[in-house]
């Protein structure tokens, strides 16, 4: 398969406002992860943009499972803009740490309920999906990539806890979530959405290095206060 199959072939059959829609969903996704990288408040307005035009795609296409998902995705924004707006000094950028014990016992348990929730909406898929036909629920419709969508939505709802928090290690979910995105989302036709996961792979990276690096340097500013 070339890369007219892969990244062009599937939008020949799409309208032009679908084409547009989606490349600005995925403009403001860059956005929201360049604003993330800089620990600036405004990744949650740009995120919740891209995710918001997502669901009216997700709709457009009759793909009500990955709607709904995508309207979580856009809560869990909002409750991120809330945490983030208290915790900034100048309401624009934020302090960040390492995940504490706790912290991760409760992301264990939120992954796991997660993957359980994301499995019944992909349960009664069928019935949610308007390009369904006869549905039947059921998860013997689902193929690797829907297997691998549920995987990545769990993992990408810890991420964004993690981020809500202010963790650094909330990049390293991000990192594995966007690397199995991007050729499911050549699979399932969104060309342009799999390369913007192929860049916020890269931007994953680079942010893990930019929150892990900062922490160090307000440490050492810390301990220096202390000792005067």
């Amino acid at each position: 398969m070339n890369l007219h199959d892969l990244f062009l072939k599937p939008y020949e059959s799409y309208e032009t406002s679908q084409i547009v829609l989606e490349a600005a969903a995925a403009l403001f996704g860059l956005l929201s992860v360049f604003f993330s990288v800089r620990k600036n408040i405004w990744v949650y307005p740009t995120g919740i943009i891209s995710t918001v035009l997502y669901v009216y795609i997700l709709h457009q296409f009759g793909l009500w499972g990955d709607m709904l998902i995508n309207v979580y995705y856009s809560i869990m924004s909002v409750y991120g803009w809330i945490l983030w707006t208290k915790s900034s000094e100048d309401n624009i950028h934020v302090n960040v740490s390492w995940t504490t014990k706790k912290e991760w016992l409760f992301s264990a348990v939120l992954f796991a309920v997660s993957l359980f929730l994301i499995t019944v909406v992909y349960y009664y898929k069928p019935l949610l999906d308007e390009v369904s036909e006869n549905p039947v629920t059921g998860l013997q419709h689902l193929d690797w990539a829907n297997w691998l969508d549920v995987l990545t939505t769990a993992i990408f709802l810890v991420g964004m806890w993690l981020m809500a928090k202010r963790k650094i290690e909330n990049w390293i979910f991000w990192i594995i979530g966007d690397l199995i995105c991007v050729p499911m989302m050549l699979y399932k036709g969104l060309g342009i959405t799999s390369v913007q996961y192929l860049v916020f792979t890269v931007m994953a990276y680079i942010g893990y290095l930019e929150w892990k690096n900062g922490a160090a340097r307000a440490d050492i500013q810390h301990e220096s206060s202390s000792a005067l």
